[in-house]
């Protein structure tokens, strides 16, 4: 049950030229910016519509009109993505489930994930990488220096997650 969970999206501001620049061409950065900014729409309503203690969207930009009310915007620090996913669990007491802006398929049952029966949860991606990570007790150091955005990232993920004894 998530109602004692954190719940984390970590975000761009959909802004052209920021977002989604691997989709330039064949769309142009507005178009582009406008998926971003429908597919972050969709995730933040799956979450507000989820129990939690809390949400929380780790943003890197300002929030605009598609900010559902009842989140807490935190900013992205410095870093590589695998710094930025640190902070954001490394700002939370008890248990947290991140996802990323571009889940638009992720429903509120989804993220009902009871973290007090497991360590972790794990979502992989088709493309190597993962969806969700969620830590009953969150620990940094188990996101930091993992690569990103590369074909093997869930499952060096997912080991860590393992070596760790999750």
């Amino acid at each position: 049950m998530t109602a004692d969970t954190t719940l984390l999206v970590i975000a761009k501001e959909p802004r052209p030229g920021r977002v989604k620049t691997r989709l330039t061409p064949p769309f142009t950065p507005v178009e582009a910016a406008a998926l971003a900014e429908a597919a972050l729409a969709d995730t933040l309503a799956a979450v507000a519509a989820t129990p939690a203690r809390r949400r929380v969207l780790v943003l890197d930009g300002a929030p605009g009109p598609w900010l559902p009310p009842g989140f807490d915007v935190v900013p992205q620090c410095a870093g590589g993505l695998d710094e930025r996913l640190a902070e954001a669990f490394g700002g939370c007491a008890g248990p947290a489930l991140l996802i990323g802006m571009d889940t638009p398929q992720v429903t509120p049952d989804l993220l009902d994930v009871d973290l007090r029966d497991h360590d972790a949860c794990f979502g992989p991606a088709e493309d190597g990488g993962f969806w969700a990570l969620g830590l009953a007790r969150p620990e940094p150091a188990l996101l930091r220096g993992v690569p990103m955005s590369t074909p093997v990232t869930g499952a060096v993920q997912r080991e860590r997650l393992l070596a760790a004894g999750l």
